[in-house]
């Protein structure tokens, strides 16, 4: 069986590899190549300039890779080389042996890396899908967010909601174990709410603990880079070097955009969303996405929703594949799990007048269930009918209840605005 620390990954790249692909983009653009002189323009301003040069093609290559220049590129598959080296060669200790440390993660993606990648502490998966379902104030809002999550995933064999409780309660208590915390996220939304999550009940415990980002929102190689499940174990050795230590104002932060998560008005929500300044570098961004997934002002559908209408619309697929398309095609900052997604899905098809069909017999093989747009969904699409009006089930994003035939807060997609009820 080939060791994961070595299986081949398209974020492991290699230079001479690279080498080849300019020196043959070189060639297809010389020849006038239509996809290459397209490739071409799309990271350099302007027509390809007259000679182009082999080091014109290097450069179109670093910056598809996502580096911003061939040099660039030498560094970084260098970095990547000798950590790859410090793995496979002489015994060390642990990169995390001079405290006892915790590593906090929300999923599980990367557990079994990180010891390839040379850790020895803790891990503890903090699998709480706050983009989806209530988040509300008051002192029951896990209890809420239980009720939630045994409805909507009960019918699959996932980890029990009850696991809530017990991982808030090793958050409180981690300084009583640990030295050091390392928050291993991401740039989404899923992550990012979190997140400020994990740092809010941190704070408030007030645990003795050094806490440390180990975060990413892209990674050269594979674009487009959708999380640090993606990466190789040399790549987390990097972004561990790279880590940073959290400070008290992204501590103030993550408590304040946790609050106003869980508010009945998205309002504060949307101030945070609208700031350049946050502490948390990808935060704003990703407050903006969780916002979209309230209706839409001209037509009551969240973002995904009016994504999933429009891949409709194209053809009839099955639930699979429509994931797929929306996570490859449509989806500008991905965040959704498959389950997630289908939750979403069936909770269209359960209003009153749908705007999509599900056909299945077995629920836990949903990829399969077929979809089709309805004359209702349609006329959404059409902006001759209002989502809202179909009477779908209720729903919450954050701590904003979505309730219709009550009048809602809704966002204006184009103008990134929150529209009052």
């Amino acid at each position: 069986m080939t060791d994961p620390a070595l299986a081949e990954n398209p974020f492991r790249l290699n230079l001479d590899q690279q080498k080849k692909r300019a020196k043959e983009l070189h060639r297809l653009t010389l020849a006038g190549d239509s996809a290459a002189l397209a490739r071409v323009a799309a990271q350099k301003e302007g027509s390809p300039r007259d000679p182009f040069r082999l080091a014109d093609a290097q450069f179109v290559i670093a910056r598809e890779l996502g580096l911003a220049s061939w040099p660039k590129l030498k560094a970084h598959v260098e970095e990547m080389t000798a950590a790859r080296a410090d793995m496979t060669g002489t015994v060390r200790a642990p990169l995390d042996s001079d405290m006892p440390t915790l590593h906090i993660r929300c999923g599980n993606d990367i557990e079994k890396v990180l010891p390839l990648a040379g850790f020895r502490g803790d891990f503890l998966e903090v699998s709480n899908p706050l983009a989806i379902g209530p988040v509300r104030e008051g002192a029951d809002w896990l209890a809420a967010r239980v009720g939630f999550l045994d409805g909507a995933f009960g019918a699959f064999d996932v980890p029990g909601s009850n696991l809530l409780y017990e991982v808030q309660e090793k958050l409180e208590r981690a300084g009583e174990t640990y030295r050091r915390a390392v928050l291993w996220f991401e740039h989404d939304s899923f992550d990012q709410l979190i997140l400020i999550y994990v740092l809010s009940i941190l704070a408030e415990a007030r645990a003795p603990l050094r806490l440390e980002l180990a975060t990413a929102g892209s990674f050269p190689g594979m674009q487009p880079f959708w999380g640090l499940g993606q990466l190789p174990p040399e790549a987390l050795r990097l972004l561990w070097e790279r880590r940073q230590t959290v400070t008290p104002a992204q501590l103030s932060c993550a408590q304040e955009a946790f609050a106003a998560l869980r508010a009945p008005s998205p309002e504060a929500l949307t101030r945070l969303a609208a700031r350049g300044d946050l502490p948390l570098p990808f935060l704003a961004r990703a407050l903006r996405r969780h916002l979209a997934e309230l209706p839409g002002a001209g037509d009551g559908l969240s973002l995904t929703q009016r994504f999933i209408l429009e891949i409709l619309a194209e053809e009839e697929r099955s639930a699979g594949r429509i994931f797929r398309a929306l996570m490859l095609e449509r989806e500008p900052l991905p965040w959704l799990g498959d389950l997630m997604f289908w939750v979403i899905l069936k909770e269209m098809a359960a209003a009153a007048t749908p705007p999509l069909t599900l056909s299945y017999e077995n629920e836990e093989d949903w990829p399969q269930a077929r979809a089709a747009l309805t004359p209702a969904g349609e006329a959404v699409l059409a902006g001759t009918r209002d989502y809202l009006d179909l009477a779908p089930p209720a729903r919450w994003t954050g701590g904003v209840s979505i309730a219709p035939p009550a009048a809602n807060w809704r966002w204006d997609r184009a103008r990134e605005k929150l529209v009052a009820p």
